[in-house]
């Protein structure tokens, strides 16, 4: 068995082990807002559930030659973003979303995805998406150092909007009706195949 000292890895090698090993992971389409209006779009596979009571999710941003992503410097400045559950009828327009783009510079242009408005924050939300979470930011956490570290986003979520195709009464998703999209390592992702039961012990 291998056996590596992560202090002796380069950020690409950690980086390389850890997201090739823990995985499917879920994409979170984020959008955000600056303070002149302009629209932020772009996905993030180090996305989760940290709490339901109170609902609250989180995302984790990448930072490269000291440089944040606009996605987190718009959440710190405006408070607020839109957490959109990636599926496999909008998957390749989220990846054009992940191109390098000067900030300001709407990524949805390169798309055919809409915008519509969300119920309770300012930050619009993108059409057709089955299931999306408006979130007040809780906390912004600085992670590694300033070269090459990671903001991690704790967001409340304040609404939901789920689809009624992929909603099943009494609160329950229809995973086979979503088809959710997970990420891999490098360009590889994964849709919803093989799945079976096993149940928890009760004592």
């Amino acid at each position: 068995m291998k056996q590596f000292d992560p202090n002796e890895l380069t950020q690409r090698d950690n980086y390389k082990l850890l997201s090739g090993s823990v995985l499917p992971r879920p994409i979170a389409f984020v959008t955000s807002q600056d303070k002149e209006g302009n629209i932020n779009a772009a996905p993030f596979s180090f996305f989760n559930v940290v709490s339901s009571n109170p609902p609250m999710i989180m995302i984790s941003t990448g930072r490269l030659n000291g440089k944040r992503k606009d996605t987190s410097v718009n959440i710190e400045t405006m408070g607020e973003f839109v957490v959109h559950i990636s599926q496999l009828s909008m998957i390749e327009g989220i990846n054009e979303t992940a191109a390098p783009l000067a900030p300001g510079e709407n990524e949805l242009e390169h798309t055919d995805f809409k915008t519509i408005p969300s119920s309770i924050v300012d930050v619009p939300a993108i059409e057709g998406a089955s299931i999306r979470f408006e979130c007040k930011l809780d906390r912004l956490i600085e992670l590694g150092d300033d070269e090459s570290g990671n903001d991690l986003i704790i967001g409340r979520v304040v609404q939901y909007h789920i689809d009624d195709d992929v909603y099943m009464d009494p609160f329950k998703i229809d995973v086979k009706a979503l088809q959710p999209v997970g990420r891999l390592a490098g360009n590889d992702y994964v849709e919803l195949g093989k799945e079976f039961v096993i149940q928890r012990p009760t004592e």
